[in-house]
């Protein structure tokens, strides 16, 4: 399991790496001392992992989460402060350690870790023997009191909004309980593209492609409806390079 330690301070991450000796199955694979560090590392090393300070110079650890492109690793916080607590499993932590670390509370978190990345391979693994679904698929969705039977062919845009996912369809965006990751095991890949940590497009809705920055893409939807605002959407660098493949560009 890759791990990376990102703490302002060198002594907690030399503590934390002595820590962790008694557990071979974690290889720290990288340390970092602020969100500047850690991004540009974690996109590079891919860790199963993140310790993660929450108080750092410059960005903190949450907006350090919030910058990370792609799909965020497992985090378990490390910090002297109690008040963070509630807002971390907001960002699906699978733990919050209080320093000094306890031995005993960091076995307990990466036992959790384990069976946090196990369910999660069990679920890729079964995913990949089910059937996707496709553009002519209909799904139920209900938001408020109005309901609808969409195609997912007609849905453009799948917006992650927290544990909910927002459909743009003609010129309705209503929200289902599910997790973008969740639903993008389910969608026909072919199909719907990761364009980024926040959105799946529906490539047969795509309009006009860009040059953004740093080796990214910006993608222009076609319009739903006559009263529906264009869309714009970035497609982070490394989802960049899988966009250019799927669409022979």
């Amino acid at each position: 399991m890759k791990a990376i330690i990102i703490d302002d301070e060198r002594l907690a991450r030399n503590e934390l790496r002595r820590l962790l000796e008694e557990f071979p199955r974690i290889n720290i694979v990288g340390e970092a001392a602020n969100a500047e560090e850690a991004i540009p590392m974690i996109d590079e090393l891919q860790p199963d992992l993140l310790f993660l300070d929450i108080q750092m110079p410059g960005k903190n650890g949450f907006e350090l989460l919030e910058a990370i492109e792609d799909k965020v690793p497992e985090v378990v916080f490390t910090t002297a402060y109690d008040e963070y607590a509630l807002k971390a499993f907001d960002f699906n932590a699978l733990d919050y350690l209080m320093k000094p670390i306890d031995s005993g509370r960091l076995a307990e978190a990466i036992q959790r870790v384990e069976e946090e990345l196990k369910k999660n391979t069990t679920t890729t693994e079964n995913a990949s023997s089910a059937v996707y679904l496709s553009e002519n698929d209909q799904v139920f969705v209900k938001d408020g009191e109005k309901c609808w039977f969409v195609k997912l062919g007609k849905v453009r845009l799948f917006e992650s909004m927290g544990n909910y996912v927002r459909l743009h369809f003609e010129d309705q965006k209503p929200m289902i309980l599910k997790s973008l990751n969740s639903l993008e095991e389910r969608l026909d890949p072919k199909i719907y593209f990761r364009a980024n940590r926040k959105h799946i497009i529906n490539l047969q809705w795509v309009d006009k492609i860009e040059p953004w920055f740093s080796g990214g893409l910006l993608v222009t939807l076609k319009s739903g409806d006559k009263n529906t605002q264009i869309e714009k959407i970035e497609i982070s660098r490394r989802q960049a390079i899988k966009f250019k493949d799927l669409m022979s560009l």
